[in-house]
């Protein structure tokens, strides 16, 4: 298993040719952070010829596992970057969740039951794994500068832009923007410099979290327990990781002392109440309240927020991390055309409108899942307990059990980018416009991995001619337009197009713009300049 390697002193504060300038140095994009989600945003613009600028605080990757679940959608992006299968490889693919009540197993579940995708469900893999192999990524495309030991201190506004003031151990320094993107987390100093505050909720119940290293012959599940006899009223969770790491959260309450429960004594206690009487040793060890909130608007003139700056979820059901590269996933190709001035500044109000969409879905989850693991009231207690009674037994009550919905990628139902369905009402309504592409085998190759970095038309037909003109593009569409003709029983069944012909148009980001029973070159022209922002 092949580590990333980044030496310690790629993170040296090293002075930049910016802060000898008597002027602000100009770059197209800064962004402020970089962790995954800054990182992803960065190679998705290199990956389409645009440069920014990353600043970072830090001197180091992060610190613990912190996000570890990796989805199908996640490593789909990863696979336009080039970074899927090094991340596959060196981390655990998973795919088989077990909910538990007390000592006994309540359900099983499959994430990816149907096969045909190239990608796994999950993958487990500790954050500074991903980070350093995206950080390896990003200067080695020579377009990224990260500049660790850089802190954005300050934000001035300007209607074409922004500047901003960066603190080093050389002092302070300017530059300035077309974009600002914020990517620096939880605690970002960019929303606190522009006074943005969160709307939603902070629960009381705290989660104890650790990662322990250890030997151990057990299966490669999710295994999430209610009301364990190690843990009684409350609730716990186990992973496993890379590098022989487990992953546990232990349900503590609202009323736990903190400082006490950290104590590495008191853990271990834990741990062996769980697992047994075990050799392990800590790599992580801390504590958290869920969150379910997020800034109001996700633009602010050229200022544009992503990841956990713009919102926060709690961490069982892994939509924190996955759902901040799909925000980097979203707003890159948007950025890279509003730069080159194919499309509208217009066209970044829709990554507000889409993420935000996102968030609101994502919240939703997760609030769910937090009523559901720390029931408020009696009530609400013996109801989820008659659940987990009913879930062994009858199939239909599983549907209520909630350890944590587990991240998927949204539809982004009402988005001004979508071009009406130009198929009948209830056929397939899982790929309407706004839905992200599934993936199938096509030939010896992946239909979603086989995508375009721009606009990509695909034709599907069953292989007998039927395509006629599949493989052309159709007059009067951009040079860049990508087309695909696509046969294959799976492809066709998934896409709808099993007894009559099918044509779609796929964004940059791979969510359909639009879709058509008939190929109309001119109305895949309009959709095109729809999803581009030109037309509304």
């Amino acid at each position: 298993m092949k580590a990333f390697a980044v030496p310690s002193s790629l993170f040296a504060y090293r002075r930049s040719a910016d802060q000898d300038r008597r002027a602000p140095a100009h770059h197209a994009v800064v962004i402020v952070g970089a962790g995954p989600v800054g990182l992803v945003l960065a190679l998705d613009l290199a990956r389409r010829g645009r440069r920014s600028v990353v600043l970072d605080r830090r001197t180091a990757l992060s610190d613990g596992s912190r996000a570890i679940c990796w989805s199908k959608r996640t490593l789909e992006i990863m696979g336009r970057l080039g970074l899927a299968d090094r991340l596959i490889d060196r981390g655990v693919t998973w795919r088989t969740g077990k909910v538990f009540h007390g000592d006994r197993e309540v359900f099983a579940f499959d994430l990816l039951p149907e096969p045909g995708h190239q990608r796994p469900a999950f993958i487990n893999l500790q954050q500074f794994h991903f980070e350093a192999a995206c950080l390896e990524a990003a200067i080695a495309s020579g377009c990224v500068d990260v500049r660790f030991g850089h802190e954005m201190t300050a934000v001035t506004r300007r209607e074409d832009g922004v500047e901003v003031e960066v603190m080093t151990p050389d002092g302070p320094y300017r530059v300035s923007a077309d974009w600002l993107v914020a990517a620096d987390g939880a605690r970002s100093t960019v929303r606190q410099a522009l006074g943005l505050g969160f709307i939603g909720q902070t629960f009381d119940d705290q989660f104890l979290i650790c990662d322990i290293r250890m030997r151990a012959e057990r299966p490669t599940e999710r295994w999430f327990w209610f009301d364990p006899p190690f843990n009684p009223g409350q609730s716990a969770l186990l992973h496993r990781q890379a590098d022989g790491v487990w992953r546990l959260d232990f349900q503590i309450g609202s009323a736990a002392d903190r400082d006490v429960e950290t104590r590495p004594e008191n853990v271990a206690r834990r741990v062996r109440a769980m697992l047994g009487d075990i050799d392990f040793t800590f790599e992580w060890i801390s504590c958290y309240r869920f969150q379910c909130r997020r800034i109001e608007k996700f633009r602010h003139g050229r200022v544009v927020f992503v990841g956990d700056a713009a919102h926060q979820v709690s961490p069982f059901g892994a939509r924190g991390g996955n759902s901040g590269v799909q925000d980097a996933d979203n707003l890159g190709w948007k950025l890279a055309l509003v730069l080159a001035g194919d499309a509208p500044d217009a066209l970044i109000d829709t990554y507000a409108f889409e993420r935000e969409l996102a968030a609101d879905e994502n919240i939703l989850n997760s609030t769910r899942a937090t009523d559901f693991i720390s029931p408020k009231g009696p009530g609400a207690a013996h109801l989820r307990d008659a659940v987990l009674e009913l879930a062994s037994t009858e199939p239909f009550a599983r549907r209520f059990l909630n350890s944590g919905r587990l991240s998927l990628p949204s539809v982004y139902d009402g988005s001004p980018l979508n071009t009406p369905d130009g198929f009948a009402p209830g056929d397939t309504p899982a790929l309407r416009p706004g839905a992200p592409a599934i993936d199938a085998p096509v030939g010896n190759r992946w239909l979603v991995g086989d995508l375009g970095p721009g606009f990509t038309l695909v034709r599907f037909a069953a292989a007998d001619g039927t395509e006629g003109s599949a493989g052309r593009a159709p007059a009067g569409a951009p040079a860049g337009l990508e087309h695909r003709a696509v046969s294959g029983e799976l492809a066709l069944r998934r896409y709808g197009a099993l007894t009559e012909a099918a044509t779609y148009l796929f964004r940059p980001d791979g969510h359909v713009a639009a879709r058509w029973r008939t190929f109309e070159p001119d109305a895949i022209v309009s959709a095109i300049r729809r999803a581009s922002g030109q037309i509304a």
